[in-house]
């Protein structure tokens, strides 16, 4: 799947801003991961661009409808099973290197957007692990977020918390601006 056709795919199925922020957000990230690890980035970030298409119009049936949708549309199967393993409940076991970068980095990004923005100058710059960390020992900051999975995410990757962090940030502050955030 190539970038234009997973940002059609997102834009058809998706018309909140943040929610296609926490796309681009999480697009960026696997690109970033898919560097280190020497994969394709371009296809890694389709797959992070389309990984919550279906949320806004299933939300009780995401990511599995999504799924289908995709399957309707050709995606194969492997793409797919990455999409349903991000989310833990499906029972999916991450059992490829992309999959356990998806579900390392989903939940990060939104958590350090959320950082960002309580930022004085909502800049992406300013956010370090330390910030990040302290956030989230308040479980009133951003409390949707499931603090779990974002440890267990790089766990599972096999990554040092504080490196993934600051995988994370670099990669979200390269598209700061797309992201609404100061760089």
């Amino acid at each position: 799947m190539k970038r234009v056709e997973a940002l059609a795919l997102l834009h058809e199925f998706t018309e909140s801003d943040s929610l296609r922020k926490h796309a681009y957000a999480v697009e960026a990230a696997m690109r970033a991961y898919a560097e280190k690890y020497g994969e394709n980035q371009e296809f890694w970030g389709s797959v992070g661009l389309i990984h919550d298409f279906d949320y806004e119009k299933f939300p009780d049936q995401h990511p599995k409808k999504g799924s289908e949708i995709l399957a309707e549309k050709g995606i194969p199967e492997d793409i797919r099973t990455v999409i349903l393993s991000h989310a833990s409940f499906t029972g999916v076991p991450r059992d490829s290197l992309m999959a356990k970068v998806l579900y390392a980095v989903d939940e990060l990004c939104g958590f350090i957007t959320a950082v960002s923005l309580v930022r004085p100058n909502r800049s992406i710059g300013e956010v370090s692990p330390k910030s990040v960390k302290k956030k989230m020992k308040d479980k009133r900051f951003a409390a949707k977020v499931n603090r779990e999975e974002i440890h267990d995410g790089a766990k599972e990757l096999g990554v040092d918390f504080d490196e993934h962090i600051r995988t994370v940030v670099k990669a979200m502050s390269g598209i700061a601006q797309e992201l609404g955030l100061n760089p």
